[in-house]
């Protein structure tokens, strides 16, 4: 049975509670031009056009498995597109220049790769969710015990959008389930994205904050493809400490434009680099396999005086549990969703590159002798530098800051290197050529040796592997 069906009444009640409580004008709230488009998991008849669920009215969805949402099977025959990089809702709908997606903020518990289960604040992807459901999407209920728990993941869902779409993502403020005392509003700052208006920069002094029982739909015209990140800037040192952190890559409109460079032939490409036919950089951000790795790190001295209603300590913040993409290793190259203490999804993505199957199974990709591998690359680490680096493939660094590494005047700027070093709130965009390497496994991994483990526990650290064949 899908968790968001994994309700009680009684918790329903409480929340609608709270609800009423709240201002007279706020409310959840969806706002998506189109219609999202569906994997037609029922297989039946959706009429002349795609298969679509409609958030704000399901009743008009023309997937039959998404017309009633009080069906308890509602989320297991409802199924919208997933993302083929992450596994995660694509956001995809019938207009092709607009993507929707939807998440909740709220708290819960991760897996550390030593076994401690930490309390955190989050973000919760409930894309597939209709308007009515999103409030009690955003908790877990354990059929073994009976108890609920809040659903937030970490990392946060990680966005994909291409240049030239338009990104409408609804953020639901659902509350903090076992920190009730904690009415915080919260917002998503899309960190270094050029706003046109603040009302979306989810900075609190030039926008607003969204309270508990509310939405805002964030709107982002994607005009520059790169590596960015997003955050709760409310309380931000708190906030993205507790977990609240995520990342957004817009895709370059060049993709699907066959260009040959050095003699391989790409058409997916890291960025925009032929300003002209027949400049002599143009293919040169080729890639075959592509994937992304987000620099994080926990203190979970921090995280248990938050979770125990003491006062915490921002001038001793120690993260001694450092990770990719929420796991410290040899999570990474698990490439099934981890669950936490109470058997919840709670940390959804490995840090290789997978696939998923049509049953959900996943598997790792290792990459083909010959090939190159593009990594984006962030930082939202809150309290430390980390330096990172591969042994045995050469790295080519061809854009940072969400900016190709490019001259004024077109000379290029990428660079070889053997490592590079992130602080908080910084990307790069990494090609590693597969050519001569020999196939074996190969480890990407922080040269701050100190944070290759959970404290003194033999497991954690920000290490995954790279595996040729």
């Amino acid at each position: 049975m899908n968790s968001q069906l994994r309700l009680v009444g009684r918790f329903t009640v409480g929340l609608c509670g709270l609800l009423l409580a709240s201002r007279a004008n706020a409310g959840v709230y969806l706002q998506c031009p189109a219609p999202l488009l569906t994997q037609n998991a029922t297989g039946g008849a959706c009429g002349q056009g795609p298969c679509t669920l409609d958030p704000k009215n399901p009743a008009l969805s023309t997937d039959p498995g998404c017309k009633n949402p009080d069906d308890p099977s509602f989320f297991d025959t409802c199924k919208v597109k997933l993302d083929p990089v992450t596994g995660e809702p694509s956001g995809e709908t019938t207009d092709p220049t607009v993507v929707c997606r939807s998440v909740t903020c709220g708290d819960g518990h991760v897996n550390m790769a030593d076994g401690n289960d930490i309390f955190i604040f989050g973000f919760h992807d409930v894309t597939n969710a209709p308007e009515s459901k999103i409030m009690s999407s955003a908790y877990w209920f354990n059929p073994d015990d009976g108890t609920l728990t809040g659903s937030a993941e970490f990392s946060a869902p990680t966005l994909f959008a291409r240049e030239g779409q338009r990104l409408y993502l609804t953020l639901t403020n659902t509350g903090f389930r076992e920190r009730p005392d904690l009415t915080d509003a919260h917002t998503i700052h899309y960190h270094g994205f050029p706003n046109a208006g603040s009302v979306f920069d989810g900075e609190p002094m030039a926008s607003f904050g969204i309270n508990l029982g509310s939405s805002l739909t964030y709107f982002y015209d994607n005009k520059n493809p790169g590596t960015y990140m997003w955050h709760c800037h409310v309380e931000a040192a708190e906030h993205m400490q507790m977990g609240m952190l995520g990342t957004l890559y817009i895709l370059p409109a060049q993709d699907g434009t066959s260009l040959t460079y050095q003699g391989r032939q790409y058409q997916k490409f890291a960025y925009d680099d032929c300003p002209t036919p027949g400049d002599a950089m143009c293919g040169s951000t080729g890639y075959d396999l592509t994937y992304f790795l987000q620099e994080t790190g926990f203190d979970p001295v921090f995280h248990l005086a938050d979770h125990t209603y003491q006062k915490v300590n921002f001038a001793n913040m120690n993260d001694t549990y450092t990770m990719f993409n929420g796991r410290g290793y040899p999570d990474t190259v698990n490439p099934g969703v981890l669950l936490n203490s109470e058997n919840a999804p709670s940390q959804k993505l490995p840090a290789l590159p997978f696939q998923v199957d049509a049953q959900g199974n996943r598997t790792a990709i290792p990459i083909p002798h010959g090939q190159k591998l593009l990594l984006h690359v962030s930082s939202l680490e809150t309290e430390a530098f980390y330096t990172v680096t591969v042994l045995g493939i050469p790295m080519r660094i061809v854009g940072q800051g969400a900016q190709l590494l490019r001259g004024p005047t077109g000379t290029n700027t990428s660079y070889a290197t053997s490592s590079f070093t992130l602080s908080g709130g910084e990307g790069v965009d990494v090609l590693l050529d597969t050519t001569g390497v020999p196939p074996g496994t190969y480890f990407i991994y922080t040269t701050n040796l100190n944070r290759l483990s959970n404290g003194d526990e033999d497991y954690g650290g920000m290490m995954t592997e790279i595996v040729v064949i």
